[in-house]
């Protein structure tokens, strides 16, 4: 009798489109990763990628086709690397699950959409394996925000029976689950996190972030210039909700930054100030009986970051979802791989509860491997 491939691989660049990270999986008879690993993007792609997220960009169609196969072929080479590194034969993987880059989230008007690329076919073909992708689209016609989709996971893997937790993620955009012992599971984007200073870091410093933190924590917080960025209607805003760079972006603060001139470090701190205000007012307002806060994503390498959220909410506990047991860089790559063995498995991925959908829905497509 054949054996049953027991493992998922899940692929993902999130909404700061450093790399792609990578997660090699198995869920019986407990979660395990087997392995992890990030690619980076080639810089003239990362560029290319950020450009075309930012609300005012424009792309030709063949420029389009063109960049949603390149990336596949990155995919599927971070795929083919992560197996070629550990020795694991492909009959052993059930599929890959891939997020895709997401370039476009416009979920609310006449005719939301989402949009994510990274070719699942090339990705399929070039790894040979059953690729599962397009999981937010379902969500989104159902009614949905699409986003976030990973609290299914946190609730099954992270959820404490006698405590009250909250999962953040902390990449370009911060969200955050709220895991409540008796309650409906809630999630939601909360605003920046990392984006707005890795795009002030490259403008003025020429780098793709502010290391550790270092910069935003030499500069002083301007509170009235704090205070007018979180009147932005989105802080406000009840759940369901989510958000991504075709809001907060350059554009976004250019036209929110003070005609007198400020020292751009001061920008910087007054940035960090306010990732770290909105995600405690997310916290106060929605989580009220939160006792433990676990956070993951690339934020979570940003001491500033983490001892400002500290000092914001003392009385909550604040770790790494490392904790917890499970790596904060490869959190979302887990989730994918989980997504992609609910697609096979026939089970919904998304929570209505947390994205507003009309229902609970099986989330991806299938791409058969070659």
């Amino acid at each position: 009798m054949a054996t049953v491939p027991s493992l998922y691989l899940g692929l993902i660049s999130g909404t700061s489109a450093d790399g792609i990270d990578a997660a090699l999986v198995r869920f019986e008879p407990s979660l395990h990763v087997v392995a992890a690993r990030t690619t980076p993007y080639p810089d003239s792609l990362r560029q290319r990628v950020l450009a075309l997220a930012t609300t005012n960009s424009a792309l030709a169609l063949d420029d389009y086709g063109h960049l949603d196969v390149e990336i596949g072929e990155h995919f599927a080479a971070a795929a083919v690397a992560l197996l070629g590194a550990t020795g694991v034969a492909r009959s052993d993987v059930a599929a890959i699950g891939s997020h895709g880059q997401t370039v476009r989230h416009r979920v609310g008007g006449t005719h939301p959409f989402t949009l994510q690329i990274g070719d699942p076919s090339v990705i399929a073909e070039r790894s040979g394996l059953p690729t599962i992708a397009d999981f937010r689209r379902a969500d989104v016609a159902a009614g949905g925000q699409g986003a976030p989709l990973l609290p299914a996971l946190h609730a099954a893997v992270f959820a404490d029976a006698m405590t009250a937790r909250a999962i953040l993620n902390l990449g370009g955009i911060a969200n955050v689950t709220v895991l409540a012992p008796g309650q409906p599971v809630l999630g939601f984007d909360t605003g920046p996190a990392n984006c707005l200073l890795d795009a002030w870091a490259q403008r003025h410093l020429d780098t793709p972030r502010d290391d550790d933190g270092a910069w935003a924590r030499s500069g002083r917080v301007d509170e009235t210039l704090l205070a007018h960025w979180l009147k932005d209607p989105y802080f406000a805003a009840a759940p369901p909700k989510s958000t991504g760079r075709e809001d907060f972006n350059l554009d976004w603060l250019d036209t929110r930054l003070p005609s007198a001139a400020l020292a751009p470090v001061d920008v910087q701190a007054t940035l960090l100030a306010l990732s770290v205000r909105s995600i405690a007012a997310a916290i106060r307002t929605h989580a009220t009986q939160t006792r433990e806060v676990f956070a993951c994503g690339g934020g979570v390498h940003n001491t500033a970051l983490m001892d400002a959220l500290r000092r914001e909410l003392p009385a909550l506990r604040i770790d790494s979802t490392l904790a917890l047991g499970l790596d904060p860089d490869y959190v979302e790559a887990v989730g994918f791989a989980w997504l992609a063995r609910a697609r096979l498995r026939g089970e919904p991925g998304n929570l209505p509860s947390v994205t507003g959908a009309r229902g609970s829905r099986v989330l991806g497509a299938i791409y058969p491997g070659a």
